[in-house]
């Protein structure tokens, strides 16, 4: 079977979580293939497609029967399709998790999703809010709104759109923020009025011939907005005759995230290129959030709101969905552990992690809340530099997210390519043999939840600490499931250590 398009990170769970679910997850498809069916594997139906026109492709799958989707993963997963390999998972299933207390205990609600109206309704999609981003000259900002406002009140009604000029921003600034809330459609529309009244008021004071468009787009979504050497950019200009540009990156600082892209071109051409700027960006968006929510529902407490991977006048992210237990790993008086994780990086990249007089890891340390270090190359020739970073979990996940979103984006890494990182965590040598558990069935149990590889060298000499090395390889979201797995087995050691010496320090009754 061969499917079509689009590449986003989704993670494994453990089979018994899923031994009701039909549905799967097909990723790494070469984005060139056409929709198919060879021979295998019948009866089966397309869910949905996620993010689409990037470097590789993610489709969902729900099959007739269980048996069908379990022959599906065993006959596709790590399946060589030219030079990509596919990745296949199965997706939750909301009824798969209703019976059964171990499901509870692992984050889902021992009862199973809440019912709400009517008895097999299907819940609601809520839509993704990415609000266009405009820049307007602020000489412009009286036209646009118009006598008691009548201007941009015509626009919401026509546009159906909310419009918020933001002009108390940045008090003497040349340049002020609108935000468009709308549809895609609503967005344009608003978008190309505020152009023509932009370019009407230019040619009546005669300030300038032309009004280029400039759109703000977070920073997160720049990288796949511009593809592997500008591809991506360069094919937007070309399809619209317009002439972009997008801000440096120095020019980011951690309260201001957002880049400038600046079209020019006549006032349609610069519509197009909204058009298809907006598309990519809310791709991105969408599958950047269903990757989050997924991680969350995985960590319970992980509080992705406060993370800040994710524009300020965007949507919060959405909730888990009804059925997840929202208990937090840590107790309301109780503080989260700080912990140190060494992350390797290619050695040609520690000068985008630095930055311009280490502007960048000043600033990444800043946000992330975390101490960050690049330890000194171990020789000349070196070809992975080892960041150590230190904070508690939250700090971790935001730290080592910029840190692999850094490096996709200044491409140190191929299109058709995951960011996969070696990562090592340090563990006591007691709690190694937890780690591994019986004939390894425990670390086995580990890769196959996270879809990281996990290793833990038998043969090592524990260091003057009397601690062993983990090792984890994987992308970003499978190689944070893998680390939160570890230090939960290990804090189940500590604890168990605890009340052994409590019971034992305890004076026996006579």
């Amino acid at each position: 079977k061969q499917l079509n398009k689009t590449c986003s990170m989704v993670l494994n769970l453990p089979t018994r979580f899923f031994h009701r679910s039909r549905k799967i997850q097909i990723r790494n498809i070469p984005p060139h293939l056409q929709w198919e069916v060879s021979e295998g594997i019948s009866f089966f139906a397309v869910n949905s497609v996620l993010n689409t026109e990037t470097e590789s492709a993610v489709v969902n799958v729900t099959y007739g029967t269980k048996d069908q989707a379990r022959q599906a993963i065993t006959k596709l997963n790590g399946h060589q399709m030219e030079s990509y390999c596919l990745t296949v998972t199965y997706i939750p299933d909301e009824q798969a998790a209703q019976p059964g207390q171990e499901m509870g205990r692992r984050g889902f609600s021992s009862r199973g999703p809440s019912q709400q109206g009517s008895g097999g309704s299907a819940p609601v999609k809520q839509p993704f809010d990415i609000p266009l981003r405009i820049l307007v000259p602020t000489q412009f900002v009286g036209a646009i709104i118009g006598k008691e406002g009548a201007t941009i009140r015509n626009i919401t009604k026509q546009t159906q759109s909310k419009i918020d000029v933001h002009r108390k921003e940045n008090a003497g600034a040349a340049e002020k923020p609108i935000s468009i809330h709308s549809t895609a459609e609503g967005s344009s529309a608003a978008c190309k009025m505020i152009l023509e009244i932009m370019q009407q008021e230019a040619q009546a004071t005669k300030t300038a011939e032309e009004v280029p468009l400039k759109i703000l787009a977070h920073n997160n979504f720049v990288g796949r907005l511009i593809g592997k050497e500008g591809r991506n950019l360069k094919k937007v200009e070309q399809d619209t005759e317009t002439k972009i540009t997008i801000s440096p990156l120095q020019d980011l600082t951690l309260y201001n995230p957002e880049r400038t892209i600046t079209v020019k071109g006549s006032i349609e051409a610069c519509c197009k290129a909204e058009e298809d700027i907006m598309k990519k960006v809310r791709e991105a968006y969408e599958n950047d959030i269903a990757a989050m929510n997924l991680q969350a529902n995985l960590i319970p407490g992980l509080n992705l709101n406060a993370l800040g991977l994710f524009p300020p006048t965007s949507a919060t992210v959405p909730p888990p969905p009804v059925g997840v237990a929202s208990a937090t790993p840590y107790g309301s008086y109780q503080t989260p552990e700080q912990e140190t994780v060494h992350v390797f990086i290619p050695a040609q990249a520690v000068g985008a992690i630095i930055g311009k007089k280490g502007q960048h890891i000043k600033q990444l340390s800043r946000f992330a809340g975390a101490s960050i270090k690049i330890a000194p190359a171990e020789s000349p020739d070196t070809k992975q530099r080892m960041v150590i970073i230190t904070g508690p979990p939250e700090a971790q996940f935001k730290a080592q997210g910029r840190i692999y979103g850094k490096l996709k984006e200044e491409n140190f890494f191929g299109p058709k390519e995951e960011v996969k990182l070696e990562t090592h965590i340090k563990v006591a040598a007691s709690a190694a043999g937890r780690v591994i558990g019986k004939g390894g069935k425990t670390v086995n149990e580990l890769q196959n939840l996270s879809s990281a590889e996990v290793v833990v060298p038998r043969d090592q000499v524990p260091d003057e600490n009397d601690q062993v090395v983990v090792k984890i390889i994987g992308h970003f979201y499978a190689s944070q499931l893998a680390q939160r797995k570890i230090r939960d087995i290990l804090a189940q050691v500590k604890q168990q250590q605890q009340k052994l010496q409590s019971s034992q320090s305890q004076p026996r009754r006579k």
